[in-house]
Protein backbone atom coordinates (compact mmCIF):
# COMPACT_ATOMS: atom_id res chain seq x y z
CA UNK A 1 0.00 0.00 0.00
CA UNK A 2 1.29 3.63 -0.72
CA UNK A 3 0.44 6.54 1.33
CA UNK A 4 -0.09 9.09 -1.47
CA UNK A 5 -1.43 9.32 -4.81
CA UNK A 6 -1.74 11.69 -8.05
CA UNK A 7 -4.27 11.98 -9.75
CA UNK A 8 -5.98 13.76 -12.71
CA UNK A 9 -8.18 14.35 -15.35
CA UNK A 10 -7.96 15.61 -19.24
CA UNK A 11 -7.95 19.53 -18.96
CA UNK A 12 -11.39 20.29 -21.08
CA UNK A 13 -10.85 21.56 -24.60
CA UNK A 14 -12.00 24.49 -26.31
CA UNK A 15 -12.67 28.08 -24.74
CA UNK A 16 -16.89 28.13 -24.68
CA UNK A 17 -18.71 31.24 -25.70
CA UNK A 18 -18.63 34.12 -23.02
CA UNK A 19 -21.95 33.87 -21.51
CA UNK A 20 -24.21 37.28 -21.78
CA UNK A 21 -23.96 39.80 -18.49
CA UNK A 22 -26.31 38.21 -15.84
CA UNK A 23 -26.03 34.91 -16.99
CA UNK A 24 -24.79 31.76 -15.36
CA UNK A 25 -21.61 30.38 -17.14
CA UNK A 26 -20.01 26.91 -15.97
CA UNK A 27 -16.25 27.76 -15.22
CA UNK A 28 -13.35 25.08 -15.06
CA UNK A 29 -10.78 24.53 -12.99
CA UNK A 30 -7.40 22.62 -12.35
CA UNK A 31 -6.28 22.20 -8.50
CA UNK A 32 -3.21 20.63 -7.12
CA UNK A 33 -3.15 19.95 -3.19
CA UNK A 34 -1.22 17.94 -1.08
CA UNK A 35 -3.58 16.12 1.10
CA UNK A 36 -2.08 15.20 4.56
CA UNK A 37 -3.35 17.54 6.57
CA UNK A 38 -7.40 17.09 4.34
CA UNK A 39 -10.03 14.47 5.57
CA UNK A 40 -10.01 14.23 1.54
CA UNK A 41 -11.70 16.18 -1.06
CA UNK A 42 -15.32 15.55 0.03
CA UNK A 43 -17.11 18.45 1.74
CA UNK A 44 -17.66 17.34 5.64
CA UNK A 45 -18.73 18.83 8.95
CA UNK A 46 -16.69 20.58 10.60
CA UNK A 47 -14.71 22.01 6.98
CA UNK A 48 -11.38 20.11 6.99
CA UNK A 49 -11.44 18.54 3.48
CA UNK A 50 -10.07 20.23 0.26
CA UNK A 51 -13.38 21.14 -1.17
CA UNK A 52 -14.56 22.83 1.88
CA UNK A 53 -11.27 25.14 1.81
CA UNK A 54 -11.72 25.31 -2.13
CA UNK A 55 -15.03 26.72 -2.12
CA UNK A 56 -14.39 28.98 1.04
CA UNK A 57 -11.63 30.18 -0.95
CA UNK A 58 -13.61 30.58 -4.60
CA UNK A 59 -16.77 32.27 -2.30
CA UNK A 60 -14.65 35.07 -0.65
CA UNK A 61 -13.37 36.39 -4.04
CA UNK A 62 -16.57 35.70 -5.82
CA UNK A 63 -18.54 37.52 -2.85
CA UNK A 64 -21.17 35.21 -2.83
CA UNK A 65 -21.66 31.43 -2.11
CA UNK A 66 -19.91 29.24 -4.66
CA UNK A 67 -20.14 25.19 -4.96
CA UNK A 68 -18.32 23.18 -6.66
CA UNK A 69 -18.12 19.52 -8.46
CA UNK A 70 -14.50 17.19 -9.15
CA UNK A 71 -13.46 14.17 -11.03
CA UNK A 72 -13.26 12.55 -9.05
CA UNK A 73 -13.05 12.19 -4.73
CA UNK A 74 -9.97 11.89 -3.12
CA UNK A 75 -9.31 9.77 -0.21
CA UNK A 76 -7.96 11.32 3.62
CA UNK A 77 -4.26 12.49 3.22
CA UNK A 78 -4.16 11.70 -0.68
CA UNK A 79 -2.43 14.17 -2.74
CA UNK A 80 -3.74 15.58 -6.27
CA UNK A 81 -2.20 17.11 -9.00
CA UNK A 82 -4.76 18.91 -11.54
CA UNK A 83 -8.03 17.68 -10.08
CA UNK A 84 -10.72 19.17 -12.74
CA UNK A 85 -13.38 20.49 -10.73
CA UNK A 86 -16.62 22.91 -12.39
CA UNK A 87 -18.90 25.64 -10.82
CA UNK A 88 -21.84 27.35 -12.83
CA UNK A 89 -22.03 31.75 -11.78
CA UNK A 90 -22.95 34.66 -13.13
CA UNK A 91 -19.57 36.18 -12.00
CA UNK A 92 -17.92 36.99 -15.30
CA UNK A 93 -13.84 37.47 -14.62
CA UNK A 94 -10.98 36.73 -16.15
CA UNK A 95 -9.43 33.22 -16.29
CA UNK A 96 -6.05 34.73 -14.60
CA UNK A 97 -8.49 36.65 -12.33
CA UNK A 98 -9.62 33.54 -11.02
CA UNK A 99 -6.94 31.76 -10.57
CA UNK A 100 -4.74 34.47 -8.74
CA UNK A 101 -8.05 35.58 -6.81
CA UNK A 102 -8.72 32.48 -5.69
CA UNK A 103 -5.27 31.46 -4.60
CA UNK A 104 -5.34 34.29 -2.50
CA UNK A 105 -7.70 32.80 0.07
CA UNK A 106 -6.25 29.45 -0.25
CA UNK A 107 -3.92 27.86 2.25
CA UNK A 108 -0.21 26.69 1.13
CA UNK A 109 -1.03 23.24 0.40
CA UNK A 110 -3.74 23.98 -2.07
CA UNK A 111 -3.48 26.16 -5.37
CA UNK A 112 -5.94 26.42 -9.26
CA UNK A 113 -3.56 26.40 -11.35
CA UNK A 114 -5.79 26.94 -14.62
CA UNK A 115 -8.98 28.24 -14.83
CA UNK A 116 -10.90 27.28 -18.39
CA UNK A 117 -14.76 29.06 -19.40
CA UNK A 118 -16.73 25.91 -20.42
CA UNK A 119 -20.14 25.01 -22.37
CA UNK A 120 -22.67 23.89 -20.22
CA UNK A 121 -22.54 20.78 -21.55
CA UNK A 122 -19.10 19.79 -19.46
CA UNK A 123 -19.29 18.21 -16.65
CA UNK A 124 -16.45 17.33 -14.51
CA UNK A 125 -17.06 13.93 -13.58
CA UNK A 126 -18.79 12.52 -17.01
CA UNK A 127 -16.95 14.53 -19.39
CA UNK A 128 -13.72 12.60 -17.87
CA UNK A 129 -11.99 10.29 -20.58
CA UNK A 130 -9.59 9.43 -17.94
CA UNK A 131 -7.99 9.20 -14.68
CA UNK A 132 -4.02 8.43 -14.00
CA UNK A 133 -2.80 7.70 -10.59
CA UNK A 134 0.81 7.76 -9.39
CA UNK A 135 2.18 5.56 -6.18
CA UNK A 136 5.24 5.89 -4.90
CA UNK A 137 6.74 3.34 -2.43
CA UNK A 138 10.35 3.66 -0.92
CA UNK A 139 12.13 0.36 0.09
CA UNK A 140 14.31 1.34 2.98
CA UNK A 141 15.80 -0.34 5.56
CA UNK A 142 14.37 2.47 8.09
CA UNK A 143 11.45 4.67 7.94
CA UNK A 144 11.54 7.88 5.71
CA UNK A 145 11.67 11.30 7.09
CA UNK A 146 11.38 13.88 3.94
CA UNK A 147 9.49 11.37 2.02
CA UNK A 148 6.99 10.42 5.20
CA UNK A 149 3.72 12.47 3.11
CA UNK A 150 4.59 11.55 -0.25
CA UNK A 151 5.27 8.14 -0.32
CA UNK A 152 4.19 4.51 1.49
CA UNK A 153 7.52 2.26 2.56
CA UNK A 154 8.54 -0.91 2.81
CA UNK A 155 11.14 -2.62 4.81
CA UNK A 156 11.48 -5.35 2.90
CA UNK A 157 13.28 -5.66 -0.68
CA UNK A 158 10.09 -5.70 -3.18
CA UNK A 159 10.14 -8.06 -5.79
CA UNK A 160 9.36 -5.39 -9.45
CA UNK A 161 9.13 -8.76 -11.58
CA UNK A 162 6.23 -10.67 -9.48
CA UNK A 163 5.05 -6.93 -8.90
CA UNK A 164 4.45 -6.60 -12.73
CA UNK A 165 3.40 -9.94 -13.26
CA UNK A 166 0.44 -9.28 -11.11
CA UNK A 167 -0.35 -6.16 -12.57
CA UNK A 168 -0.28 -7.33 -16.10
CA UNK A 169 -3.89 -9.72 -14.77
CA UNK A 170 -5.21 -6.32 -13.70
CA UNK A 171 -4.97 -5.03 -17.73
CA UNK A 172 -8.18 -4.65 -19.72
CA UNK A 173 -11.88 -4.22 -18.78
CA UNK A 174 -12.75 -5.90 -15.38
CA UNK A 175 -15.39 -5.84 -12.47
CA UNK A 176 -13.18 -4.07 -9.43
CA UNK A 177 -15.75 -4.89 -7.02
CA UNK A 178 -12.75 -6.26 -4.57
CA UNK A 179 -10.94 -2.67 -4.59
CA UNK A 180 -14.30 -0.49 -4.09
CA UNK A 181 -15.11 1.31 -1.16
CA UNK A 182 -18.56 0.90 0.86
CA UNK A 183 -19.30 4.54 -0.13
CA UNK A 184 -18.40 4.44 -3.99
CA UNK A 185 -20.84 6.41 -5.95
CA UNK A 186 -19.41 5.34 -9.74
CA UNK A 187 -22.62 3.71 -11.44
CA UNK A 188 -20.56 0.76 -12.11
CA UNK A 189 -17.45 -1.09 -10.70
CA UNK A 190 -16.77 -2.80 -14.32
CA UNK A 191 -13.92 -0.01 -15.10
CA UNK A 192 -10.95 -0.48 -17.99
CA UNK A 193 -7.59 -0.50 -16.93
CA UNK A 194 -5.35 1.09 -19.87
CA UNK A 195 -2.00 0.55 -18.53
CA UNK A 196 0.22 -0.59 -15.28
CA UNK A 197 3.73 0.11 -15.11
CA UNK A 198 6.00 -0.12 -12.27
CA UNK A 199 9.73 1.26 -12.46
CA UNK A 200 12.44 1.28 -10.26
CA UNK A 201 14.34 4.48 -9.54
Amino acid sequence: ACSTTWGDTRRPRGGGAAAPSGAVMRVALGVSYRGEAYRGWQSQPGGATVQDRLESALSRFADRPLRTLCAGRTDAGVHAFNQVVHLDTEIDREAFSWVRGTNRFLPGDIAVQWCRRVDGSFHARNSALGRRYVYIVLESAVRPALESHSAGWSLRALDGQAMRDGAAVLLGEHDFSAFRSSECQAASPVKHLRSLDIHRR
